[in-house]
């Protein structure tokens, strides 16, 4: 009885998964079926999901009609340098708040997770003011500066758990065997922190990937701007979409995410295994 219980569990949760996953993929898969089909199957009133005359021409238009290239290099240039900065920064902060428990860590660590609540909005006026005394308006690097310090709490907040999951023990035999603090951080944490500055960094990486609000209200020039900006204008002013070229355009739009996932992945896993074995 207990075993054909357990396998109904098992069913259920595969099956729970399995919806999970159609349900993930989903907007993907339609993406793709949109961004293949010609003008008027885009117009049917009985859409299909497989189109019955699949065509590169949006592809092609998208191209033609806006500069996705370079806003895509653009995307590229402000997420790469957000992410490391981020990392960068919050590698050692996140060591010392794990390891140094005090009522200063700790009111950081619950400010860290209050900025989150903050609306986008509220943000935006003083984060404009700041930048235009810093003249750095309409340049990437102002985005940059603002990509890095939106990541930053949370990045800070996934590192402290990582740090906290290092045994402290590893350090201090490090210690006992006459290894000096920066010695035992870079020879004994780092390697096993690395998964958790992976995570952290991709994480920064598609969150600046993907803004659309900031790059918006602080990218003026038509060159400086990123490829959300770029995807609104397939849009009219009275909202109709040109949803073909629209779709291939958010479909190149998620590859980036998609590849650099795929690629990371495995090596969060194996550096997750390797950090194990260690410890």
């Amino acid at each position: 009885m207990s075993m054909r219980t357990g396998g109904t569990v098992r069913a259920g949760q595969y099956a729970a998964l399995l919806g999970y996953l159609v349900f993930l993929a989903f907007p993907f898969l339609w993406l793709i079926s949109t961004a293949l089909k010609p003008a008027r199957e885009l117009g049917s009133l009985h859409p299909t999901w497989i189109p019955d005359h699949p065509t590169l021409d949006n592809f092609r238009t998208a191209f033609d009609e806006q500069p996705l290239l370079r806003a895509a290099a653009n995307s590229l240039t402000a997420a790469l340098c957000a992410a490391l900065i981020a990392v960068v920064v919050a590698t050692p902060l996140a060591y010392v708040m794990a390891r140094r428990r005090s009522r200063i860590t700790t009111a950081a660590t619950g400010w860290v997770v209050i900025s989150q609540a903050f609306p986008l909005v509220l943000l935006i006026i003083p984060l404009f003011l700041i930048l235009k005394n810093l003249h750095l308006i309409n340049t990437l690097w102002g985005l940059i500066m603002v990509y890095a310090v939106w990541a930053l709490p949370f990045a800070l907040w996934m590192l402290v758990g990582y740090v906290r999951a290092v045994p402290a023990e590893l350090e201090e035999a490090a210690s006992v065997d006459g290894a000096g603090r920066l010695r035992t951080l870079v020879s004994v944490t780092a390697p096993l922190l690395a998964p958790g500055i992976v995570a952290t960094a991709l994480f920064a990486f598609i969150t600046a990937w993907n803004e659309l609000f900031f790059a918006l209200v602080l990218l003026k020039t038509p060159e400086k701007q990123t490829l959300p900006v770029v995807l609104t204008h397939f849009i009219g002013a009275e909202g109709a979409a040109d949803l073909g070229p629209l779709a291939a355009a958010a479909f190149l739009a998620t590859l980036p995410s998609l590849v650099i996932f795929a690629i990371i992945q495995r090596r969060i896993t194996s550096g997750m295994l390797a950090g194990a074995v260690k410890s």
